[in-house]
């Protein structure tokens, strides 16, 4: 039996579905650590980041809102970065390392409250090295012509957009061979539910984590 948390990976490229896939894990009790989200907050929230960020795009990178909140410009970010594999490097490299740092807390925090299963959701989970010491990796796929649509009705602006974000990402096919575990998302949302609850099962029989 493995000592608590087993740390499952869970990735995807985007309008996957990996998302939906932690919400229903966490709906089985495991504990989520969202990458991408604890990215965002360090680029508002940690003074080195900031720092940095307005080194690397320049004083325009950030406003006030009306309460005197530093707010990103996350569309002009994602407008650069995701037509400069340099800049999208360079970015990687302010953030990455400070959310492992947080991950790893997590990781201890789950093992003091006694947490059965961990889950780590990164948009760019091998690309960033954050695979590393991972039990379980799951990899979420869909065709890209569901993943294009997902990401016009999540609020991107064009399919050029959309387009370009996958292809800053790594290719499906290579995240499938990395898994250990893969999810078809390419049908309704009770599918993905009974799937992901499978992959859940297996695993959970696997550490003998208790239900």
């Amino acid at each position: 039996m493995k000592k608590s948390p087993v740390l499952i990976g869970v990735t995807g490229g985007l309008g996957s579905g990996k998302s939906t896939v932690c919400r229903f894990l966490a709906d089985r009790g495991c504990r989520l650590f969202e990458a991408d989200r604890v990215a965002r907050s360090l680029q508002v929230n940690d003074p080195g980041v900031v720092e940095a960020m307005v080194q690397l795009f320049g004083e325009g990178v950030y406003s006030r809102d009306r309460d005197g909140r530093l707010v990103a410009d996350r569309a002009m970010i994602a407008r650069r970065v995701f037509s400069d594999a340099g800049l999208l490097r360079r970015l990687n490299g302010i953030i990455h390392p400070r959310v492992r740092t947080a991950f790893d807390e997590a990781v201890r925090e789950a093992g003091r409250d006694g947490v059965g299963m961990l889950v780590k959701e990164a948009a760019i989970l091998f690309e960033s090295g954050a695979d590393r010491g991972l039990d379980e990796i799951i990899v979420v796929v869909a065709d890209m012509q569901i993943r294009v649509q997902r990401a016009l009705d999540r609020g991107m602006t064009s399919r050029d957009e959309v387009l370009r974000r996958i292809r800053a990402q790594w290719p499906q096919e290579e995240l499938e061979q990395r898994a250990d575990y893969v999810i078809d998302n390419n049908g309704a949302l009770e599918e993905l539910r009974s799937r992901t609850d499978s992959v859940y099962d297996m695993i959970r029989a696997k550490y003998h984590v208790p239900g």
